[in-house]
Protein backbone atom coordinates (compact mmCIF):
# COMPACT_ATOMS: atom_id res chain seq x y z
CA UNK A 1 0.00 0.00 0.00
CA UNK A 2 1.36 3.32 -0.72
CA UNK A 3 1.83 6.15 2.10
CA UNK A 4 0.51 8.65 -0.85
CA UNK A 5 2.92 11.28 0.41
CA UNK A 6 2.21 10.84 4.15
CA UNK A 7 -1.29 10.76 3.69
CA UNK A 8 -1.29 7.41 5.27
CA UNK A 9 0.32 8.53 8.59
CA UNK A 10 -2.39 11.45 9.31
CA UNK A 11 -4.31 10.46 12.40
CA UNK A 12 -8.10 10.33 12.73
CA UNK A 13 -9.42 11.96 15.24
CA UNK A 14 -12.09 14.05 14.34
CA UNK A 15 -15.76 12.03 13.03
CA UNK A 16 -18.05 13.63 11.67
CA UNK A 17 -21.39 12.09 11.20
CA UNK A 18 -23.91 13.72 8.86
CA UNK A 19 -27.29 13.48 9.67
CA UNK A 20 -29.65 13.00 13.12
CA UNK A 21 -32.34 9.85 13.73
CA UNK A 22 -31.90 6.90 14.83
CA UNK A 23 -28.80 6.46 12.74
CA UNK A 24 -27.20 9.53 13.15
CA UNK A 25 -27.38 9.56 16.98
CA UNK A 26 -26.64 5.56 17.31
CA UNK A 27 -23.60 6.56 15.73
CA UNK A 28 -22.64 9.60 17.47
CA UNK A 29 -23.65 8.48 20.85
CA UNK A 30 -21.65 5.00 19.98
CA UNK A 31 -18.15 6.61 18.72
CA UNK A 32 -18.42 9.11 21.25
CA UNK A 33 -18.81 6.69 24.30
CA UNK A 34 -16.33 4.24 22.88
CA UNK A 35 -13.65 7.68 22.68
CA UNK A 36 -14.28 7.89 26.57
CA UNK A 37 -14.37 3.94 27.40
CA UNK A 38 -10.52 3.72 26.09
CA UNK A 39 -9.41 7.55 26.73
CA UNK A 40 -9.02 7.83 23.23
CA UNK A 41 -8.84 11.90 21.93
CA UNK A 42 -12.12 11.88 19.42
CA UNK A 43 -13.92 14.44 18.86
CA UNK A 44 -17.43 13.59 17.52
CA UNK A 45 -19.55 16.03 15.82
CA UNK A 46 -23.37 15.43 14.05
CA UNK A 47 -24.64 18.28 11.63
CA UNK A 48 -28.17 18.07 11.34
CA UNK A 49 -30.80 19.93 8.53
CA UNK A 50 -33.23 21.87 10.24
CA UNK A 51 -35.60 21.22 7.25
CA UNK A 52 -35.07 17.50 6.16
CA UNK A 53 -37.30 15.14 8.57
CA UNK A 54 -36.69 12.00 9.21
CA UNK A 55 -38.36 8.74 8.21
CA UNK A 56 -39.24 7.99 12.27
CA UNK A 57 -41.65 4.90 11.79
CA UNK A 58 -38.45 2.41 12.43
CA UNK A 59 -40.21 0.75 15.56
CA UNK A 60 -38.70 -2.70 16.04
CA UNK A 61 -35.62 -3.84 17.33
CA UNK A 62 -33.27 -6.61 18.02
CA UNK A 63 -31.89 -7.38 20.94
CA UNK A 64 -28.99 -6.37 20.25
CA UNK A 65 -30.60 -3.03 21.10
CA UNK A 66 -29.48 -3.81 24.65
CA UNK A 67 -25.74 -3.96 24.46
CA UNK A 68 -26.20 -0.59 22.92
CA UNK A 69 -27.70 1.04 25.18
CA UNK A 70 -25.41 -0.19 27.59
CA UNK A 71 -22.24 0.82 26.01
CA UNK A 72 -23.62 3.94 25.17
CA UNK A 73 -24.49 4.91 29.23
CA UNK A 74 -28.44 4.77 28.94
CA UNK A 75 -30.15 2.93 31.22
CA UNK A 76 -33.25 0.41 30.53
CA UNK A 77 -35.70 2.78 32.69
CA UNK A 78 -35.11 6.03 30.90
CA UNK A 79 -34.94 4.35 27.81
CA UNK A 80 -38.56 2.78 28.14
CA UNK A 81 -39.95 5.89 30.06
CA UNK A 82 -38.65 8.41 27.31
CA UNK A 83 -39.72 6.13 23.92
CA UNK A 84 -42.96 4.92 25.26
CA UNK A 85 -41.00 1.52 25.01
CA UNK A 86 -42.49 -2.15 25.49
CA UNK A 87 -40.49 -5.36 25.11
CA UNK A 88 -40.75 -7.49 21.94
CA UNK A 89 -40.10 -11.26 21.84
CA UNK A 90 -40.45 -12.52 18.53
CA UNK A 91 -42.58 -12.06 15.83
CA UNK A 92 -45.91 -13.60 14.91
CA UNK A 93 -46.69 -14.13 11.39
CA UNK A 94 -50.51 -14.92 10.41
CA UNK A 95 -51.86 -15.61 7.31
CA UNK A 96 -48.09 -16.69 5.55
CA UNK A 97 -48.24 -20.71 5.03
CA UNK A 98 -51.42 -21.31 3.30
CA UNK A 99 -54.53 -18.24 4.29
CA UNK A 100 -56.39 -20.68 5.60
CA UNK A 101 -57.71 -19.76 9.48
CA UNK A 102 -55.61 -20.94 12.07
CA UNK A 103 -52.27 -20.19 9.85
CA UNK A 104 -49.61 -18.63 12.18
CA UNK A 105 -46.79 -19.46 13.35
CA UNK A 106 -43.41 -17.73 15.77
CA UNK A 107 -40.17 -16.43 15.60
CA UNK A 108 -39.15 -15.94 18.93
CA UNK A 109 -36.11 -14.48 20.26
CA UNK A 110 -35.12 -17.65 22.19
CA UNK A 111 -32.93 -19.88 20.45
CA UNK A 112 -34.48 -23.26 20.66
CA UNK A 113 -33.84 -25.80 23.89
CA UNK A 114 -30.20 -27.33 23.83
CA UNK A 115 -28.95 -25.47 20.70
CA UNK A 116 -25.56 -26.02 21.89
CA UNK A 117 -25.94 -29.66 22.23
CA UNK A 118 -28.71 -31.05 20.09
CA UNK A 119 -30.91 -30.33 17.10
CA UNK A 120 -33.90 -30.65 18.21
CA UNK A 121 -35.62 -30.54 14.44
CA UNK A 122 -35.34 -33.81 12.92
CA UNK A 123 -37.26 -35.10 16.81
CA UNK A 124 -39.41 -32.79 16.31
CA UNK A 125 -40.41 -33.84 13.10
CA UNK A 126 -40.53 -37.65 14.10
CA UNK A 127 -42.71 -36.71 17.26
CA UNK A 128 -45.55 -34.56 15.56
CA UNK A 129 -47.80 -37.24 15.39
CA UNK A 130 -47.55 -38.29 19.49
CA UNK A 131 -48.44 -34.54 20.21
CA UNK A 132 -45.28 -32.51 19.55
CA UNK A 133 -47.30 -29.41 18.23
CA UNK A 134 -45.77 -26.51 16.37
CA UNK A 135 -42.04 -26.43 16.88
CA UNK A 136 -41.56 -22.85 18.18
CA UNK A 137 -43.80 -24.14 21.43
CA UNK A 138 -41.87 -27.55 21.72
CA UNK A 139 -38.44 -26.56 21.23
CA UNK A 140 -39.16 -22.80 22.92
CA UNK A 141 -41.75 -21.04 25.97
CA UNK A 142 -41.42 -18.00 24.29
CA UNK A 143 -44.44 -18.64 22.41
CA UNK A 144 -46.33 -19.17 25.69
CA UNK A 145 -45.54 -16.07 26.97
CA UNK A 146 -45.99 -13.96 23.84
CA UNK A 147 -49.44 -15.87 23.91
CA UNK A 148 -50.27 -15.13 27.41
CA UNK A 149 -49.18 -11.64 26.99
CA UNK A 150 -46.53 -12.03 29.68
CA UNK A 151 -43.21 -10.16 30.22
CA UNK A 152 -39.67 -11.63 29.46
CA UNK A 153 -38.70 -9.97 32.85
CA UNK A 154 -40.17 -9.03 36.37
CA UNK A 155 -39.82 -5.97 38.14
CA UNK A 156 -36.57 -7.27 40.52
CA UNK A 157 -34.80 -8.49 37.58
CA UNK A 158 -31.27 -5.69 37.06
CA UNK A 159 -31.55 -3.86 33.85
CA UNK A 160 -30.65 -5.98 30.26
CA UNK A 161 -31.60 -8.93 32.28
CA UNK A 162 -34.32 -11.52 31.60
CA UNK A 163 -35.86 -15.22 31.85
CA UNK A 164 -36.49 -14.84 28.09
CA UNK A 165 -34.14 -12.93 25.28
CA UNK A 166 -36.31 -9.99 24.18
CA UNK A 167 -35.61 -6.74 22.17
CA UNK A 168 -38.20 -3.63 22.09
CA UNK A 169 -40.57 -1.78 20.54
CA UNK A 170 -40.26 2.03 20.64
CA UNK A 171 -41.57 5.32 20.06
CA UNK A 172 -38.58 6.14 16.66
CA UNK A 173 -38.87 10.18 17.20
CA UNK A 174 -39.08 9.86 20.87
CA UNK A 175 -36.19 7.21 20.22
CA UNK A 176 -33.74 9.61 18.32
CA UNK A 177 -34.63 12.15 20.97
CA UNK A 178 -33.40 10.79 24.08
CA UNK A 179 -30.03 9.82 21.80
CA UNK A 180 -29.26 13.49 20.84
CA UNK A 181 -30.09 14.78 24.87
CA UNK A 182 -27.61 11.74 25.91
CA UNK A 183 -25.15 12.09 23.38
CA UNK A 184 -25.13 16.20 23.67
CA UNK A 185 -25.47 16.62 27.52
CA UNK A 186 -23.75 13.37 29.18
CA UNK A 187 -21.16 12.16 25.77
CA UNK A 188 -20.08 15.66 24.65
CA UNK A 189 -21.42 15.64 21.08
CA UNK A 190 -21.21 18.64 19.18
CA UNK A 191 -24.28 19.60 17.58
CA UNK A 192 -24.42 21.49 14.82
CA UNK A 193 -27.53 22.58 13.32
CA UNK A 194 -27.05 23.25 9.60
CA UNK A 195 -28.16 22.06 5.46
CA UNK A 196 -24.50 21.10 3.84
CA UNK A 197 -24.45 22.80 0.86
CA UNK A 198 -20.55 21.87 -0.66
CA UNK A 199 -18.31 19.54 0.67
CA UNK A 200 -14.40 20.30 0.02
CA UNK A 201 -11.94 17.64 -1.09
CA UNK A 202 -8.38 16.93 -1.03
CA UNK A 203 -6.25 16.24 -3.93
CA UNK A 204 -6.32 12.45 -2.94
CA UNK A 205 -10.48 12.19 -3.38
CA UNK A 206 -11.15 12.43 0.44
CA UNK A 207 -13.30 14.97 2.12
CA UNK A 208 -11.77 17.34 3.96
CA UNK A 209 -15.05 19.47 5.66
CA UNK A 210 -18.53 20.29 4.65
CA UNK A 211 -19.59 23.93 4.03
CA UNK A 212 -22.73 24.34 5.26
CA UNK A 213 -25.34 26.50 3.38
CA UNK A 214 -24.71 29.45 5.74
CA UNK A 215 -20.82 29.34 5.06
CA UNK A 216 -19.73 27.93 8.18
CA UNK A 217 -16.99 24.81 7.55
CA UNK A 218 -17.15 21.25 9.26
CA UNK A 219 -13.74 19.42 9.12
CA UNK A 220 -13.40 15.64 10.13
CA UNK A 221 -11.15 13.13 8.64
CA UNK A 222 -13.99 10.30 8.61
CA UNK A 223 -17.10 11.13 7.89
CA UNK A 224 -20.42 8.97 8.71
CA UNK A 225 -22.93 9.54 6.24
CA UNK A 226 -26.60 9.01 8.04
CA UNK A 227 -28.63 11.24 5.28
CA UNK A 228 -31.00 8.17 4.52
CA UNK A 229 -32.53 8.22 1.29
CA UNK A 230 -30.88 11.39 0.44
CA UNK A 231 -26.95 9.66 0.80
CA UNK A 232 -25.45 12.84 0.23
CA UNK A 233 -22.09 11.52 0.76
CA UNK A 234 -21.94 8.23 -0.93
CA UNK A 235 -24.43 8.92 -3.13
CA UNK A 236 -24.27 12.18 -4.02
CA UNK A 237 -20.26 12.85 -3.42
CA UNK A 238 -18.68 9.66 -4.70
CA UNK A 239 -21.78 7.95 -6.54
CA UNK A 240 -21.12 4.79 -5.52
CA UNK A 241 -24.01 2.54 -7.08
CA UNK A 242 -27.15 1.25 -5.85
CA UNK A 243 -27.74 -2.77 -6.28
CA UNK A 244 -31.61 -3.08 -6.10
CA UNK A 245 -33.27 -6.22 -5.23
CA UNK A 246 -36.93 -5.40 -6.37
CA UNK A 247 -36.89 -8.70 -8.65
CA UNK A 248 -36.42 -10.76 -5.41
CA UNK A 249 -38.36 -8.80 -3.25
CA UNK A 250 -41.34 -7.19 -4.12
CA UNK A 251 -42.65 -4.53 -1.75
CA UNK A 252 -42.09 -0.61 -2.90
CA UNK A 253 -44.33 0.82 -1.30
CA UNK A 254 -45.58 1.37 2.85
CA UNK A 255 -48.12 3.41 4.93
CA UNK A 256 -48.19 3.67 8.32
CA UNK A 257 -50.78 5.18 10.72
CA UNK A 258 -50.74 5.85 15.04
CA UNK A 259 -53.85 4.03 16.80
CA UNK A 260 -54.09 5.18 20.40
CA UNK A 261 -54.49 2.84 23.21
CA UNK A 262 -58.24 2.83 24.31
CA UNK A 263 -57.83 2.54 27.62
CA UNK A 264 -54.76 2.64 30.06
CA UNK A 265 -54.89 -0.82 30.89
CA UNK A 266 -55.32 -2.50 27.03
CA UNK A 267 -53.30 -5.46 26.83
CA UNK A 268 -49.58 -4.66 24.64
CA UNK A 269 -48.07 -7.65 22.70
CA UNK A 270 -44.94 -8.48 23.69
CA UNK A 271 -43.99 -9.49 20.02
CA UNK A 272 -45.13 -8.23 16.30
CA UNK A 273 -48.17 -9.31 14.36
CA UNK A 274 -47.28 -9.60 10.89
CA UNK A 275 -50.38 -10.08 8.78
CA UNK A 276 -50.44 -11.85 5.38
CA UNK A 277 -52.58 -9.89 2.68
CA UNK A 278 -53.22 -9.90 -0.87
CA UNK A 279 -50.05 -8.14 -2.12
CA UNK A 280 -48.15 -7.54 1.18
CA UNK A 281 -48.50 -8.06 4.87
CA UNK A 282 -49.32 -5.91 7.80
CA UNK A 283 -47.14 -4.80 11.17
CA UNK A 284 -48.99 -4.14 14.15
CA UNK A 285 -46.53 -3.24 16.98
CA UNK A 286 -47.54 -2.14 20.55
CA UNK A 287 -46.62 0.47 22.97
CA UNK A 288 -47.48 2.46 25.86
CA UNK A 289 -49.59 4.50 24.28
CA UNK A 290 -50.62 3.00 21.08
CA UNK A 291 -50.10 0.72 18.11
CA UNK A 292 -48.59 1.68 15.41
CA UNK A 293 -49.79 -0.47 12.56
CA UNK A 294 -48.33 0.33 8.86
CA UNK A 295 -48.94 -2.01 5.51
CA UNK A 296 -45.80 -3.00 2.94
CA UNK A 297 -46.85 -3.85 -0.11
CA UNK A 298 -45.75 -4.74 -3.79
CA UNK A 299 -47.62 -1.68 -6.31
CA UNK A 300 -47.35 -3.57 -9.41
CA UNK A 301 -49.65 -6.00 -7.69
CA UNK A 302 -52.44 -3.70 -5.59
CA UNK A 303 -53.53 0.17 -6.22
CA UNK A 304 -52.38 2.69 -3.23
CA UNK A 305 -55.89 3.10 -2.45
CA UNK A 306 -56.71 -0.59 -2.25
CA UNK A 307 -53.71 -0.87 0.14
CA UNK A 308 -54.78 2.08 2.08
CA UNK A 309 -58.67 0.54 2.47
CA UNK A 310 -56.57 -2.55 3.36
CA UNK A 311 -55.18 -1.20 6.20
CA UNK A 312 -57.82 0.75 7.63
CA UNK A 313 -59.78 -2.45 7.53
CA UNK A 314 -57.60 -4.16 10.19
CA UNK A 315 -56.91 -1.28 12.09
CA UNK A 316 -60.70 -0.82 12.61
CA UNK A 317 -63.23 2.10 12.33
CA UNK A 318 -61.43 4.43 15.21
CA UNK A 319 -58.41 4.56 12.88
CA UNK A 320 -61.10 5.87 10.03
CA UNK A 321 -60.11 9.69 10.73
CA UNK A 322 -56.46 8.84 11.21
CA UNK A 323 -53.88 10.54 8.42
CA UNK A 324 -51.46 7.73 6.67
CA UNK A 325 -47.98 8.10 6.72
CA UNK A 326 -46.78 6.92 3.25
CA UNK A 327 -43.15 5.73 2.04
CA UNK A 328 -41.34 4.90 -0.96
CA UNK A 329 -39.01 1.56 -0.50
CA UNK A 330 -36.36 1.79 -3.16
CA UNK A 331 -35.79 -1.71 -2.17
CA UNK A 332 -31.73 -2.53 -2.26
CA UNK A 333 -28.14 -1.79 -1.03
CA UNK A 334 -24.88 0.64 -1.72
CA UNK A 335 -22.33 -1.71 -3.61
CA UNK A 336 -20.07 -0.27 -1.91
CA UNK A 337 -20.92 1.61 2.07
CA UNK A 338 -17.41 2.81 3.07
CA UNK A 339 -15.69 4.81 -0.03
CA UNK A 340 -12.37 6.88 0.48
CA UNK A 341 -12.91 8.42 4.44
CA UNK A 342 -16.57 7.95 4.15
CA UNK A 343 -19.17 4.95 5.21
CA UNK A 344 -22.51 5.03 5.38
CA UNK A 345 -24.74 4.00 7.54
CA UNK A 346 -28.24 3.73 7.79
CA UNK A 347 -30.53 4.26 4.72
CA UNK A 348 -28.05 5.92 3.05
CA UNK A 349 -26.59 2.33 2.87
CA UNK A 350 -29.52 0.63 1.99
CA UNK A 351 -33.42 -0.23 2.60
CA UNK A 352 -35.82 -2.88 2.03
CA UNK A 353 -38.66 -4.04 3.78
CA UNK A 354 -39.07 -4.11 7.54
CA UNK A 355 -39.95 -7.57 7.93
CA UNK A 356 -37.82 -8.97 10.27
CA UNK A 357 -36.99 -5.11 11.88
CA UNK A 358 -33.36 -5.56 10.44
CA UNK A 359 -33.11 -1.55 10.04
CA UNK A 360 -32.10 -0.80 13.27
CA UNK A 361 -29.97 -3.95 14.01
CA UNK A 362 -27.89 -2.98 10.40
CA UNK A 363 -27.20 0.43 12.59
CA UNK A 364 -25.88 -1.06 15.51
CA UNK A 365 -23.79 -4.20 13.49
CA UNK A 366 -22.24 -0.79 11.42
CA UNK A 367 -21.61 1.13 14.04
CA UNK A 368 -20.07 -1.84 16.41
CA UNK A 369 -17.21 -2.31 13.65
CA UNK A 370 -16.57 1.62 13.03
CA UNK A 371 -16.73 2.55 16.59
CA UNK A 372 -15.13 -0.71 18.74
CA UNK A 373 -11.96 -0.70 15.83
CA UNK A 374 -11.87 2.83 14.87
CA UNK A 375 -8.69 3.33 12.83
CA UNK A 376 -5.89 5.62 13.99
CA UNK A 377 -4.34 6.52 11.07
CA UNK A 378 -5.83 7.38 7.11
CA UNK A 379 -3.85 3.91 5.90
CA UNK A 380 -5.47 1.52 8.69
CA UNK A 381 -8.66 3.29 7.44
CA UNK A 382 -8.45 1.92 3.70
CA UNK A 383 -7.42 -1.98 5.37
CA UNK A 384 -10.84 -1.69 7.85
CA UNK A 385 -13.06 -0.21 4.35
CA UNK A 386 -12.27 -3.60 2.95
CA UNK A 387 -13.57 -5.12 5.69
CA UNK A 388 -16.38 -3.41 6.06
CA UNK A 389 -17.33 -3.55 2.67
CA UNK A 390 -16.96 -7.57 2.55
CA UNK A 391 -18.83 -8.14 5.48
CA UNK A 392 -21.86 -5.45 4.69
CA UNK A 393 -21.96 -7.01 1.45
CA UNK A 394 -22.61 -10.47 2.62
CA UNK A 395 -25.07 -9.15 5.20
CA UNK A 396 -27.54 -7.62 3.24
CA UNK A 397 -27.50 -10.82 0.87
CA UNK A 398 -27.77 -13.24 3.86
CA UNK A 399 -30.56 -10.40 5.07
CA UNK A 400 -32.51 -10.28 1.38
CA UNK A 401 -32.10 -14.33 0.91
CA UNK A 402 -33.45 -14.27 4.58
CA UNK A 403 -37.02 -12.44 4.23
CA UNK A 404 -37.69 -14.05 0.32
CA UNK A 405 -38.08 -17.52 2.50
CA UNK A 406 -41.31 -16.08 4.29
CA UNK A 407 -42.39 -15.53 1.04
CA UNK A 408 -41.03 -18.57 -1.18
CA UNK A 409 -42.20 -21.17 1.17
CA UNK A 410 -45.38 -20.24 0.69
CA UNK A 411 -48.58 -22.80 -0.31
CA UNK A 412 -50.81 -19.78 -1.26
CA UNK A 413 -52.08 -18.95 -4.41
CA UNK A 414 -54.48 -16.96 -4.31
CA UNK A 415 -52.92 -13.76 -6.14
CA UNK A 416 -50.55 -13.03 -8.00
CA UNK A 417 -48.85 -11.51 -5.31
CA UNK A 418 -47.79 -14.91 -3.89
CA UNK A 419 -47.75 -16.61 -7.18
CA UNK A 420 -44.97 -14.63 -8.67
CA UNK A 421 -43.28 -14.69 -5.05
CA UNK A 422 -42.69 -18.87 -5.48
CA UNK A 423 -41.34 -18.07 -8.88
CA UNK A 424 -37.71 -19.45 -9.86
CA UNK A 425 -36.70 -16.50 -11.27
CA UNK A 426 -37.02 -14.24 -7.94
CA UNK A 427 -35.86 -17.04 -6.00
CA UNK A 428 -31.26 -15.88 -5.31
CA UNK A 429 -29.50 -19.28 -6.16
CA UNK A 430 -28.07 -19.52 -2.71
CA UNK A 431 -31.30 -19.80 -1.39
CA UNK A 432 -32.36 -22.32 -4.00
CA UNK A 433 -29.37 -24.32 -3.06
CA UNK A 434 -29.75 -24.37 0.66
CA UNK A 435 -33.44 -25.26 0.45
CA UNK A 436 -32.61 -28.32 -1.33
CA UNK A 437 -30.26 -29.86 1.30
CA UNK A 438 -32.76 -28.71 4.20
CA UNK A 439 -35.24 -30.76 2.02
CA UNK A 440 -32.91 -33.75 4.38
CA UNK A 441 -30.89 -31.58 7.07
CA UNK A 442 -32.21 -29.32 9.04
CA UNK A 443 -30.22 -25.91 8.70
CA UNK A 444 -27.27 -25.82 10.49
CA UNK A 445 -24.30 -23.35 11.90
CA UNK A 446 -22.04 -25.09 8.87
CA UNK A 447 -24.27 -24.46 6.35
CA UNK A 448 -23.19 -20.39 6.39
CA UNK A 449 -20.05 -19.23 4.69
CA UNK A 450 -19.67 -16.38 8.51
CA UNK A 451 -19.37 -17.00 11.77
CA UNK A 452 -20.79 -14.36 12.91
CA UNK A 453 -24.60 -14.36 10.38
CA UNK A 454 -26.88 -11.49 11.00
CA UNK A 455 -29.59 -14.39 10.97
CA UNK A 456 -28.24 -17.45 12.30
CA UNK A 457 -29.93 -21.16 11.59
CA UNK A 458 -32.01 -21.46 14.52
CA UNK A 459 -34.07 -18.58 12.27
CA UNK A 460 -33.85 -20.67 9.66
CA UNK A 461 -35.42 -23.43 11.43
CA UNK A 462 -37.90 -21.20 13.22
CA UNK A 463 -39.12 -20.35 9.87
CA UNK A 464 -39.00 -23.29 7.75
CA UNK A 465 -40.84 -25.14 9.83
CA UNK A 466 -43.31 -22.71 11.03
CA UNK A 467 -44.16 -22.89 7.57
CA UNK A 468 -44.75 -26.35 6.90
CA UNK A 469 -41.49 -26.80 4.72
CA UNK A 470 -42.00 -29.81 3.54
CA UNK A 471 -38.86 -31.83 5.24
CA UNK A 472 -37.66 -35.46 4.99
CA UNK A 473 -34.67 -35.55 7.75
CA UNK A 474 -33.51 -39.02 8.18
CA UNK A 475 -35.43 -40.69 10.82
CA UNK A 476 -34.31 -40.86 14.41
CA UNK A 477 -34.45 -44.21 16.71
CA UNK A 478 -36.54 -43.42 19.55
CA UNK A 479 -34.04 -45.66 21.67
CA UNK A 480 -30.66 -43.96 20.91
CA UNK A 481 -29.05 -41.38 23.58
CA UNK A 482 -29.96 -38.44 21.23
CA UNK A 483 -33.75 -39.20 21.48
CA UNK A 484 -33.29 -39.49 25.08
CA UNK A 485 -31.49 -35.99 25.40
CA UNK A 486 -34.02 -34.79 22.96
CA UNK A 487 -37.09 -35.47 25.09
CA UNK A 488 -35.01 -34.25 28.34
CA UNK A 489 -34.80 -30.69 26.77
CA UNK A 490 -38.42 -31.41 25.83
CA UNK A 491 -39.63 -32.02 29.31
CA UNK A 492 -37.66 -28.81 30.72
CA UNK A 493 -39.25 -26.68 28.50
CA UNK A 494 -42.85 -28.00 29.34
CA UNK A 495 -41.82 -27.63 32.95
CA UNK A 496 -40.08 -24.22 31.98
CA UNK A 497 -43.90 -22.84 30.29
CA UNK A 498 -45.57 -23.95 33.12
CA UNK A 499 -43.57 -21.84 35.34
CA UNK A 500 -43.41 -18.71 33.84
CA UNK A 501 -46.90 -18.68 33.45
CA UNK A 502 -47.44 -18.90 36.66
CA UNK A 503 -44.89 -16.38 37.81
CA UNK A 504 -44.04 -13.94 34.79
CA UNK A 505 -45.81 -10.37 35.07
CA UNK A 506 -48.62 -9.33 32.71
CA UNK A 507 -46.57 -7.13 29.84
CA UNK A 508 -48.53 -3.86 30.29
CA UNK A 509 -47.95 -4.45 34.19
CA UNK A 510 -44.49 -4.95 34.36
CA UNK A 511 -43.90 -1.43 31.91
CA UNK A 512 -46.36 0.51 34.03
CA UNK A 513 -44.18 -0.77 37.68
CA UNK A 514 -41.10 0.32 35.50
CA UNK A 515 -42.33 3.87 34.81
CA UNK A 516 -43.21 4.10 38.70
CA UNK A 517 -41.02 2.43 40.24
CA UNK A 518 -37.80 1.38 37.73
CA UNK A 519 -35.33 -1.43 37.62
CA UNK A 520 -32.21 -2.20 39.31
CA UNK A 521 -29.08 -0.59 38.16
CA UNK A 522 -26.59 -3.42 37.50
Amino acid sequence: MTDRAGVGDRPVWRVVVVGGGSAGWIAACRLAASARRTGGEVAVTLVESRTVPTIGVGEGTWPTMRNTLAKIGITETDFIRSCDAAFKQGARFVGWADGTPGDAYYHPLNPPAGATEIDMAPHWLHGREGGAGDFADWVDYQAMLCDAGLAPKSIVMPEYAGHANYAYHLDAGKFATLLRDHGVGVLGVEHVLGDVATPRMTDHGDIAALELADGRVVEGDLFVDCTGFAALLIGGVYEVPFRRCGDVLFADRAMALQLPCESEDDPITCHTVATAQDAGWIWDIGLWTRRGIGHVYSSAHISDDAAEAALRRYAGPRADALNVRRITIDAGHRTRFWQNNCVAVGLSAGFIEPLEASALMLIETSMDAIADRLPRTRAAMDVMARQFNATFTHHWMRIIEFLKLHYVLTRRTDTDFWRDNIAAASIPDGLRERLELWRHHSPGPQDFDHAREVFSWPSYQYILHGMGFASAYPRVDPASPDAATAQRFAVRNARAKDELRARAPRHRDLLRAIREHGLQRV
